[in-house]
């Protein structure tokens, strides 16, 4: 990890250019979808807005104009549920930055659609917490890997362990982890050049 470290340079989050509906809205529209598909669709959601997306103005649209923007019939469930749940308080995105991580995932991952991955991720990049370990995202397993000279993946529940050592910055060394898969992958297509 240190000559990891020492390759890349220092850690670095960049700051939250969302609202926490509005980032959470954007997680769900992105979820299975490649890069060119979420973002238009992503626009064309934001745009039913004007620049006012909110709970309230979610649940004013009809799923019919939802559809028309892109969605699938389950990502418009799932919108509809965020916007439900953080209304009725289950999901209290005014406080949520008070919330400790583990609340944070359970009161996220009762919103249809969203996950275990989802809410690290919403740790991690919107509250900018620094000591999560998502074992579950495949490229932190294949960036320790990488970074540790592994020739099998390590499992979530080994990879587990193997993150205490890192406490209480474990989202830097997960951080560090996909920039070892980001080098790899920069490696690989300049030999295919």
């Amino acid at each position: 990890m240190a000559k990891l470290i020492k390759r890349t340079g220092p850690f670095r989050l960049s700051r939250p250019s969302n609202g926490h509906f509005a980032a959470l809205a954007e997680s769900i529209l992105h979820q299975q979808l490649a890069g060119a598909a979420a973002r238009a669709i992503h626009r064309r959601f934001v745009a039913l807005f004007d620049g006012d997306l909110s709970p309230n103005a979610v649940l004013a649209l009809s799923p019919k104009r939802l559809r028309a923007a892109g969605l699938s019939g389950r990502k418009v469930a799932s919108m509809r549920d965020l916007a439900a749940r953080v209304l009725d308080g289950t999901v209290p995105l005014n406080r949520i930055g008070r919330l400790a991580d583990e609340e944070v995932v359970t009161r996220l991952s009762s919103v249809r659609g969203i996950g275990r991955w989802t809410a690290e991720m919403f740790l991690m990049f919107q509250l900018r917490r620094l000591d999560v370990w998502p074992v579950g995202d495949y490229g932190v397993r294949q960036g320790y890997a990488l970074a540790y000279g592994l020739r099998k993946l390590p499992t979530p529940k080994q990879l587990e362990v193997e993150g205490e050592r890192f406490r209480p910055y474990r989202t830097a060394a997960a951080w560090y982890c996909w920039q070892a898969l980001r080098e790899q992958r920069k490696r690989s297509g300049l030999r295919r050049s």
